[in-house]
């Protein structure tokens, strides 16, 4: 019976995948000596804003830098809004630590922070003209939706009661009181003392505080 012989034909499809995957082995090896630039480089940095650019951050030196890492500033006024750490969020020193209430009697400003230590929000204030609180570390020891001034100075909400005057006087947070249908001051009065013993906020911030600062929370006043 006769031998029949099939041709035998090469397979270029095995062989040029076959190629394929030695070349990019090959790319792949040399890449990673870094003899061809990779395609996950990293992005170049993002540039800083002028130093007086409208939101920007003033170079305040590191210390004032690493402190404001992480800092998550929300505004009342816009619900949900966030915006550039100024040099003013910044947190005063030995202020404290954990979940609290941050009040500066120098600086007529107000922050509240989460127990992470990240400043939840901050805002200005209107403070005693008279010195009738010290520097220390108090709790919220009672609140009010609503409440009448001593002395008919007025009607006021959200308040936040954290510690008494010489006169027995509850001192808290607060909103701009109104007397005879009218606010006792401005808001663009708020970073000064005005007030007759409390701490007046604008009532978008009074409400921040109301939702913040229940019974127990920490309150601490620096100098």
């Amino acid at each position: 019976m006769g031998t029949h012989r099939r041709d035998v034909r090469p397979r270029y499809g095995r062989i040029g995948a076959a190629t394929s995957a030695v070349v990019v082995t090959a790319v792949a090896m040399l890449a990673g000596f870094g003899l061809f630039p990779s395609s996950a480089t990293s992005p170049p940095p993002r540039e800083r804003p002028a130093a007086n650019a409208p939101g920007s951050v003033e170079v305040l030196g590191a210390e004032a830098v690493d402190a404001a890492i992480g800092v998550d500033i929300r505004n009342a006024s816009t619900p949900g809004e966030r915006r550039r750490i100024r040099a003013e969020d910044l947190l005063p020193a030995d202020s404290g630590s954990g979940r609290r209430v941050v009040y500066s009697e120098a600086q007529q400003r107000v922050w509240l922070v989460g127990e992470n230590g990240r400043v939840r929000h901050t805002h200005l204030v209107s403070g005693s003209v008279y010195d009738n609180l010290e520097p220390g570390t108090f709790q919220v020891y009672s609140r009010s939706m609503s409440a009448i001034g001593i002395d008919d100075s007025g009607t006021m909400k959200y308040f936040v009661r954290f510690t008494q005057g010489d006169t027995g006087a509850a001192i808290g947070f607060h909103d701009i009181p109104v007397k005879d249908g009218q606010k006792v001051q401005g808001v663009d009065e708020l970073g000064t003392a005005t007030s007759h013993g409390c701490i007046r906020q604008k009532r978008s911030d009074a409400r921040v505080m109301w939702r913040f600062a229940d019974l127990g929370t920490p309150v601490v006043v620096t100098g």
